[in-house]
């Protein structure tokens, strides 16, 4: 028994390791290491057994319970970015946003365009539209650049392609940035979708023959780690506009990118995620893989007040739900 308890507490140091290398995005760009990003994407897995080998030490009446308790404060916050359970507000909000990937209008342009108009918003953020322009009740807007869609209720001032002359990227790679004018004043929102990994189930999914396996997992990682280099240019290029924007800015959009990753670190960095702050339950928002995946954001200046946030788990037009929020802007 002594062994076998010697063995966990080794494997239970060595997940929180790994927990703090996931912590180390915050300060280490994936062009310096990439493979701390790549624990981005396993954190649920590896805050799952940290919390069952706390409860196990617990239980055992250990006094090592205490300290792994202690340490686990500091995942916290990270947790919350994937999970949240934050009270209710009492504000009442005059801005209503909904953003989606619209995965090219594969589910369905129709149900898109209804579901939409139901929600009543007043600006819409899409990405992967590829369809048509949609005409959207009480809303103006069209498709500007390949993958994004903006539309608004509010006269749009100016707008500008973000990753124009971006080097290190692919036509998924797109980033709008728009003026809208709210009631007299001007609002900067940012519409972002970061290059796509180009990952479909079949890349993944092992079929038990080792040779295979192994090239499927090396083109995985390849790829994966490429990728994260090639966010970290695009990212950087967003952090600047939000640094030099003279309005309270709206980033919004499909990031490819989960929480606690440098990418998330970086775009908020002095801003406010709206899912942190308002949101309750899972924020997952890309259901395809079967693993929880929050790769939509709503990230805010801290002058705009976040009243509530949902991830719509209960429609599926698109391999994204849509993400939902509203906010109390001051008059």
């Amino acid at each position: 028994m002594k062994v076998f308890r010697l063995i966990l507490f080794i494997l239970h140091l060595g997940i929180f390791i790994l927990l703090l290398g996931v912590l180390m995005n915050s300060i280490v760009p994936p062009k310096v290491f990439p493979w701390l990003n790549l624990l981005s994407l396993g954190f649920p897995i590896l805050i799952s057994a940290y919390i069952l080998l706390t409860f196990f030490w617990i239980i055992s009446w250990k006094k090592r319970a205490f300290v792994f308790l202690l340490f686990g404060l500091l995942f916290f916050k990270p947790v919350i970015r994937w999970v949240n359970f934050s009270s209710k507000k009492d504000q009442e909000a005059n801005l209503k946003i909904v953003s989606l990937n619209a995965k090219g209008g594969k589910f369905g342009a129709d149900q898109i365009q209804d579901y939409i108009d139901r929600q009543n918003a007043d600006v819409v953020f899409l990405q992967e539209p590829s369809i048509p322009d949609i005409n959207l009740k009480n809303l103006s807007g069209k498709s500007n650049m390949p993958v994004l869609s903006f539309y608004s209720r509010y006269e749009v001032v100016n707008h500008k392609n973000l990753f124009e002359g971006l080097e290190n990227k692919d036509i998924t790679a797109q980033c709008e940035v728009i003026d809208i004018n709210i009631r007299g004043k001007i609002y900067r929102c940012i519409n972002v979708h970061l290059e796509s990994f180009g990952i479909v189930k079949d890349m993944v999914k092992l079929n038990g023959n080792k040779d295979e396996d192994e090239i499927k997992t090396k083109n995985v990682l390849r790829k994966l780690l490429s990728n994260f280099k090639n966010h970290q240019d695009q990212i950087d290029s967003i952090k600047k506009e939000i640094e030099n924007s003279p309005y309270p800015v709206f980033v919004v959009g499909d990031f490819n990118s989960v929480p606690n990753s440098y990418e998330y670190y970086k775009a908020s960095d002095n801003l406010t995620d709206a899912f942190v702050e308002v949101g309750r339950g899972s924020g997952t928002s890309f259901h395809d893989f079967k693993f929880p995946l929050r790769i939509d954001y709503i990230f805010t200046s801290k002058s705009i007040q976040p009243v509530s946030y949902k991830v719509d788990h209960h429609v599926q037009i698109s391999d994204h739900f849509p993400v939902i929020a509203t906010f109390k802007l001051a008059d």
